[in-house]
């Protein structure tokens, strides 16, 4: 495939904005999936996903879409006539939690546009700013889109002046769907072509991010990519720069969405590639695949994933507790942000210590253990962890950056003020944006 002809992109947004529902519209229009024949949310494979709404993992897709093209006038009748030219989209549909945003991020330095999605009726929130501040460090085309145009409580006009405000563009470049019926989506994958640049090669032999992964009991871990450099195949060897692992590749290939193996992934390609290593946390995400010898770089960004908050699981029949340990152990092959260690309480006997990237990821762990393994828990009150050194305790602070209308920020201010937050700085450009430096445990 001409590179010229692939465009990587992502769909970003806060939570249930309609990232998934647009998704499911793209995925028909370009006959990826027979509309009516797919469950709604079809990227959304976790049933929690899909009963709260809410993206809970990313999920790569390629699709085939003929752009259609205006050639050259008949010189007899003057007739317009067009072309079609196949183009691959590779899509990501990203979480909107703040608990994966070090994913979404990730997932950003893997495409070279975004759509940036916001609902109608609910207009700019946290996790829209969040992101599109990730889209635009990365210097990313994003292609604004107001969704959800056909309610009746839809405030396009609010909306719009918001965007409008917030990314300094002109209205005619904002673009008004409703991705549960279709209306005008089939323009966004125009805008996806014409506007989102190709992917570019450089000099490096062989570089692939890794943005995600999952542990498969048959092949190991299977890490999704996008490459950057060079041409991975089968039975080729290579290296984790961090991980510091090398192994021999089994198969490569591409989401459709389902994994479908291929010769070979190239550069400018998303996609797989089997590991056939049997610990997820050896295969982190933001790591590089490199060649074999290592005389590639590794690519700008990595960093290690750090629980943020803690609770301790026991289950209500102490009986259970082999079996906890057990259902941990399988989430953990599939969860490289979870962490876990045996605790012993009095009160409620023996159980784990566990921690979260955030609330939401112990609720939906929680969800899990209870579901997956007909477990009955009881899960203490999220803490944090302290240190202690030199007879001192020191206890983690964070520094957060807070977005309010003009009407909220008295009270706003007040309640840091009330959980020993510190004031940084304010400003007033688009909207009150407030940083506090603050204790963890307080802002949780």
């Amino acid at each position: 495939m001409n590179l010229s002809h692939i465009r990587n992109f992502a769909i970003i947004a806060h939570i249930d904005h309609g990232k998934s529902t647009l998704a499911d519209r793209l995925l028909e229009l370009t006959n990826t999936v027979k509309k009516g024949n797919h469950e709604e949310q079809m990227l959304d494979r976790n049933p929690i996903s899909r009963e709260r709404g809410i993206t809970i993992k990313l999920a790569p897709v390629r699709m085939k879409y003929q752009f259609k093209v205006q050639s050259e006038k008949l010189k007899m009748n003057d007739t317009e006539t067009f072309n079609f030219e196949p183009y691959t989209l590779n899509l990501i549909d990203t979480p909107g939690h703040v608990d994966f945003s070090y994913e979404v991020d990730r997932t950003l330095a893997c495409v070279e546009g975004v759509i940036l999605l916001v609902d109608a009726t609910q207009g700019i929130q946290a996790q829209t700013i969040s992101n599109a501040y990730k889209a635009i460090e990365k210097n990313l085309v994003i292609i604004p889109v107001i969704n959800k145009i056909d309610l009746p409580n839809a405030q396009v006009a609010k909306t719009k002046q918001q965007m409008m405000d917030f990314l300094g563009i002109k209205e005619d470049e904002i673009h008004e769907i409703s991705a549960k019926t279709g209306l005008h989506v089939e323009n966004i994958l125009t805008q996806v072509v014409e506007k989102i640049p190709p992917p570019h090669e450089s000099k490096e032999p062989l570089q692939a991010l890794i943005f995600d992964s999952y542990y498969d009991s048959h092949r190991g871990v299977i890490a999704f990519v996008r490459v950057f450099n060079g041409e991975f195949k089968k039975r080729m060897k290579v290296s984790l720069s961090v991980g510091m692992e090398t192994f021999e590749i089994p198969e490569v290939g591409k989401f459709t969405p389902e994994l479908m193996p291929t010769d070979t992934l190239g550069a400018g390609d998303i996609g797989y590639i089997v590991t056939n290593l049997k610990d997820i946390h050896e295969v982190h995400v933001g790591d590089t695949i490199v060649d074999e010898k290592r005389t590639s770089s590794p690519l700008p960004g990595y960093k290690k994933v750090k629980s943020m908050v803690y609770a301790s699981l026991f289950s209500t029949d102490t009986a259970d507790y082999l079996h906890l340990k057990r259902a941990l152990e399988k989430l953990y092959l599939n969860d490289s942000s979870l962490e876990f260690s045996a605790v012993y309480s009095q009160a409620l006997g023996a159980g784990f210590r566990v921690g979260f990237l955030g609330l939401l990821h112990a609720d939906v762990v929680r969800e899990r253990l209870e579901r997956e393994f007909e477990l009955s828990l009881v899960i203490t009150p999220p803490k944090v962890e302290y240190k202690f050194e030199q007879e001192s305790f020191f206890e983690p602070y964070v520094k957060i950056m807070i977005i309010t209308p003009n009407e909220h920020t008295g009270a706003v201010m007040k309640l840091c003020e009330d959980y020993r937050g510190t004031f940084v700085t304010m400003d007033n450009k688009n909207q009150i944006s407030l940083t506090y430096e603050m204790p963890l445990s307080e802002m949780i």
